[in-house]
């Protein structure tokens, strides 16, 4: 596979500013500890019981991040589309093994960050520093407690309309049976509520 790497390093920049602005120094010390690593539609990115050591930025492409439960079934914990970092952070932070594994869902390319230094880099320069806590309250805090309420407070229907708000192509790029279990709902139930939307329009 065949890419631009500066078209994506370019973009991980601004994604990282786009939380926080931060130095052409700071910039330097995340992209020298970056690599690039290239997926082939179901190929595993972080294995469930194997202990994380990089971040992963989504270049190009879909991933799931997703639990096995003992039967073989799955629940779908994230799905990331390009621009999104992704990641184990408990395996990362605690360095024990991942509860969950990510697999990619299309082609893709992801940027790999290396957490150790990355956080060496985070804890000498108070721009990084602000962009970290910034991403933290936002994917961590008030994402998670929005998705958490929504699953009590929200019907299917109005979790599905959100969903496409966000990524409007998800539908065209994740089988549906992806998005049924992201959104917690069966993949018959899905199938309904397109049907359903659908006629609305």
């Amino acid at each position: 596979m065949t890419f631009n790497k500066e078209t994506y390093l370019s973009n991980l920049k601004q994604t990282i500013e786009s939380y926080y602005p931060i130095s052409e120094n700071s910039w330097k010390l995340i992209e020298n500890i970056t690599s690039f690593q290239t997926l082939k539609k179901g190929e595993t990115l972080l294995q469930n019981g194997e202990i994380a050591k990089n971040v992963h930025f989504i270049a190009k492409g879909v991933l799931r991040a997703f639990i096995t439960d003992e039967e073989g079934n799955f629940y779908n914990k994230n799905l990331f589309l390009e621009n999104y970092l992704a990641g184990s952070k408990v395996s990362l932070m605690l360095q024990t093994p991942s509860n969950f594994t990510i697999e990619a869902l299309e082609d893709s390319i992801v940027i790999n960050i290396n957490y150790k230094k990355y956080i060496q880099a985070i804890n000498e320069n108070d721009d990084l520093k602000n962009f970290y806590i910034a991403h933290l309250e936002r994917h961590w805090i008030i994402e998670k407690e929005q998705r958490e309420v929504a699953l009590v407070m929200q019907n299917a229907t109005e979790r599905y309309v959100t969903l496409l708000r966000k990524h409007p192509d998800i539908a065209d790029r994740v089988p549906l049976l992806h998005i049924a279990s992201h959104l917690g709902i069966t993949p018959t139930q899905l199938s309904r509520i397109r049907k359903s939307l659908e006629k609305d329009l």
